[in-house]
């Protein structure tokens, strides 16, 4: 089952059914959805993967996913979860633009990297991150993250594959 986390400042708390609306209103941002290398997906689609969440991934224990609450205010997404771009786990954290630039992005990948070391014993773990999103390389970079490849989408952007280990070099 997917656990609590806390950080200083961030809880890591598994969706619950009445967090559908503020899911559907951050993966539906169109700044979130260009930092993420995605196209901005129906509101509907957004609805039935929240729902797959729920009765699915959970259920199942698929992968690790969470909402990410400060204060009890939604602040953001994240997930731990395999990847199929390499042999390997991906973390994944999108923050709500009215969040950005206050040093939670690097708190909860410090958090997440923390889960894959203690909890899943990975020695590192992977990330996608859009080649032109300076404020999440530059992240990657402060964490000790290493470029293994670009990777091109259909629609022509490039993503950075990113490795990072699960001890933080502070």
């Amino acid at each position: 089952m997917t656990p609590v986390l806390h950080s200083e400042r961030l809880t890591f708390r598994p969706y619950r059914p009445g967090d559908e609306d503020v899911f559907v209103a951050l993966l539906r941002d169109e700044e979130v959805c260009r930092w993420m290398g995605q196209e901005r997906v129906p509101e509907a689609d957004i609805r039935t993967l929240f729902r797959a969440i729920l009765t699915d991934v959970y259920p199942r224990r698929r992968f690790d996913v969470w909402g990410l609450w400060r204060e009890e205010v939604y602040v953001g997404h994240a997930e731990v979860k395999k990847t199929g771009n390499v042999d390997g786990h991906e973390l994944i954290a999108a923050l709500a633009p009215g969040h950005w630039g206050r040093g939670l992005g690097t708190e909860a990948v410090r958090r997440l990297l923390r889960h894959a070391a203690d909890d899943l014993g990975l020695k590192e773990a992977y990330g996608m991150v859009d080649a032109g999103n300076t404020a999440s390389l530059a992240l990657c970079g402060r964490l000790g993250a290493r470029h293994v490849r670009d990777v091109v989408g259909d629609d022509g952007t490039v993503s950075r594959l990113m490795v990072i280990p699960t001890t933080d070099p502070d």
